[in-house]
This record gives structure tokens, C-alpha cells and sequence, in this order.
């Protein structure tokens, strides 16, 4: 068996590649659209582990503009990445605007959500010292 990828609905791809692509620093390895079914797939991955992908849906919307309501992704769980240095993803998604809800005050673990309130976990690769101001930042929001 091998693991291929995880499928998750976007409401903006725009918005969320770039999360997914500026701020976390994943690729576009591919992409198909499908007029026919209305919609848009885009494949993302990690340059440490091409084999194992993201998969962006976006179902255009209808006729009158409408699209689909996701709810707030909370039955979903997360998905996980390891980074080699947490505070700097960190600081790069709050200085994008993104909310760090649950920051990196171990030097260890953080979480944010995308666009589409999907929970990522950030995994320091080993563990950093606590820092400031992550070490006294509360956390905020759900994750």
C-alpha cells in the first residue's frame, strides 16, 4: 500500500495556495480542470516529501454564483508538517495576516488554520528553545 494524498475543499483557491504555497512552502505539482463536473484540482507537496500530496478541490460555483457551504472544517482533524524552524514559519504566517492560534511556546508545536479553517500542526524538527514573544502569546481561537 502507499499513501497518495489527502483531499480537502477549498471557497478560494487563490487564498489558499497562497497559504498553502507562500506561507507553509508547499508546490504546485499539478493541476486539472474539469469544465464538464465544475470544478478544479490542485495537487501541492513538500519538497521533503513530493510522494505524498495535498489535493485542493474547488467545485465552481452554480449558474447564480453560488458555492458551497463547508462549515467550519472542525470534522476534519488536521493535517501535520515538520519544519526546521517553527518560529520562522511562524512569524512568516502572522506577518501575512494569518492568526497563530495555538503558538510554538515549547519551541516545539503550533497550530493555524487556512483560509478554509482547516487545522494545520506545525512540528519543530527536534525541539528549539522557548522564545519570545511566542513563549507568552495565548492561544486563540480553536484549532
Amino acid at each position: 500500500m502507499k499513501y497518495l494524498h489527502t483531499m480537502v475543499r477549498v471557497r478560494d483557491l487563490e487564498a489558499s495556495l497562497r497559504f498553502y504555497c507562500e506561507g507553509l512552502g508547499l508546490r504546485e505539482t499539478r493541476r486539472m480542470e474539469n469544465p464538464q463536473g465544475r470544478y478544479t484540482l490542485v495537487f501541492l507537496a513538500a519538497d521533503e516529501s513530493p510522494d505524498a500530496e495535498i489535493e485542493l478541490t474547488y467545485n465552481w460555483p452554480d449558474a447564480q454564483g453560488n458555492t458551497e457551504d463547508y462549515g467550519s472544517a472542525r470534522n476534519f482533524g488536521h493535517l501535520a508538517f515538520r519544519v526546521a524552524d517553527i518560529y520562522a514559519v511562524c512569524q512568516r504566517l502572522l506577518d501575512m495576516g494569518y492568526t497563530i492560534n495555538r503558538p510554538p511556546r515549547d519551541g516545539h508545536m503550533a497550530f493555524v488554520r487556512s483560509p478554509d479553517l482547516i487545522s494545520i500542526e506545525l512540528l519543530q524538527d527536534g525541539h528549539l528553545p522557548p522564545q519570545e514573544p511566542w513563549a507568552s502569546m495565548p492561544n486563540t481561537g480553536t484549532w
